[in-house]
């Protein structure tokens, strides 16, 4: 039922965020950067997975889980450095593992190709979130 994986490469993505985006020192973080990417990605996925009435449900999931990794970095950005921050980075990983569940039960109804590119992304949005919960709560 999947279809060919297409997908924009990141640094076409990049070249395509707006610069008042850019310029906000939020950018600075891979991790973020990552995130948005990601969000995209899975807006593009919804749209598959949406064409299965066994996708709707794993689609509106999804969408929402993704969007919570970069919306938690935003907001505990907003709130200053620190264990506040920390907290909200915390949430944004909880959420990184929660999308690839998602990723995990769509899996049938996206390309093989798609779903392991994602699982990638995930583990390194994982890799950087940690690392940088760990700066921000010590």
């Amino acid at each position: 039922m999947a279809e060919g994986a297409t997908w924009i490469p990141y640094e076409e993505w990049e070249a395509q965020v707006p610069e008042e985006i850019r310029q906000d020192p939020l950018w600075q973080m891979e991790a973020y950067r990552l995130a948005l990417y990601l969000y995209d990605l899975a807006w593009e996925d919804c749209q598959q997975l949406m064409r299965d009435p066994r996708g709707r449900a794993i689609a509106e999931q999804l969408i929402r889980s993704a969007g919570s990794i970069c919306a938690n970095i935003e907001e505990g950005y907003g709130r200053g450095m620190g264990r506040q921050y920390a907290q909200f980075l915390g949430y944004s990983l909880g959420s990184t593992r929660e999308t690839r569940g998602w990723y995990y039960r769509g899996r049938r109804l996206l390309a093989p190709e798609a779903i392991a590119h994602r699982y990638r992304l995930l583990i390194q949005i994982t890799r950087l979130l940690t690392v940088a919960h760990r700066q921000q709560k010590g």
